[in-house]
């Protein structure tokens, strides 16, 4: 198994600004305020699947048609902007309907940080969290909508990985440079590894998962090994994987 001192040496190394820049993270670095910073994160991290370069290049189309101000545009959305874009599983239909729903989860219901947290608050796991959040979104979809807006928020209690909302809350809820830290009521000792099939990978080369599958249960025995390393922190070796994935 691979030891601290390494990981810890290849965190530090990889946890700096110079990160932000070919990352999905860069959206909400621009930012205005926090709500503005939590919707181009939120959006961001559901369209961060596939080529890297294909993604980024679709979420610089999508907040440009935006104006650069999520925040603005989702309490006043302009859905006639938003028609003919598309990014593989999502239709412009699917998008449109995405933003539907946050609109009316932030004028009706306060927005995402109050909607994590209720969810949160069920039995302080990351898993009703991630229940609550996605029955939301369910619960309000319309009629008709293709599967490409199931793809964007995956149904946790299916037992997949759930990827991308836990770089989400990686993002909210880690100190900077690369994270923002701006939600405080899940503490960095309960995040749980954003997994993907390069990170299983790499944990199982050092000797960080056992488990074939990559799925939630994966997650939960990669998260618990690293927690041995930095048990107030075991997600900041995301970052000692993703540049031991560079190095090898």
């Amino acid at each position: 198994m691979i030891t601290k001192s390494k990981l810890d040496a290849l965190a530090k190394k990889y946890e700096t600004e110079s990160f932000i820049n070919n990352d999905p993270c860069q959206f909400m670095h621009k930012g205005a305020g926090v709500k503005d910073k939590e919707l181009y994160a939120f959006i961001a991290s559901l369209f961060a699947y596939g080529n890297r370069k294909l993604f980024i290049n679709f979420l610089n189309d999508l907040f440009d048609r935006m104006d650069n101000s999520p925040y603005e545009f989702i309490n006043n959305p302009d859905y006639k902007v938003l028609n003919g874009l598309y990014y593989r599983f999502s239709k412009d239909k699917d998008i449109i309907e995405l933003i539907r729903i946050l609109n009316k989860l932030y004028t009706e219901n306060g927005g995402l940080k109050e909607l994590f947290e209720y969810s949160y608050n069920v039995d302080k796991t990351i898993y009703s969290t991630f229940v609550g959040v996605v029955d939301y979104f369910y619960s309000n979809v319309g009629k008709g909508f293709s599967q490409g807006f199931y793809h964007l928020l995956p149904n946790p209690k299916k037992g997949g990985a759930m990827k991308r909302l836990n770089m989400f809350l990686r993002w909210m809820v880690r100190k900077p440079p690369v994270d923002l830290g701006i939600w405080d009521f899940i503490p960095q000792s309960e995040l749980l590894i954003p997994l993907d099939v390069h990170v299983a990978r790499l944990s199982r080369e050092m000797g960080l998962l056992t488990r074939k599958s990559n799925d939630f249960q994966a997650v939960l025995e990669l998260t618990s090994n690293l927690k041995k390393y930095c048990p107030e922190d075991p997600v900041k070796y995301d970052f000692a994987i993703f540049g031991l994935g560079i190095t090898s």
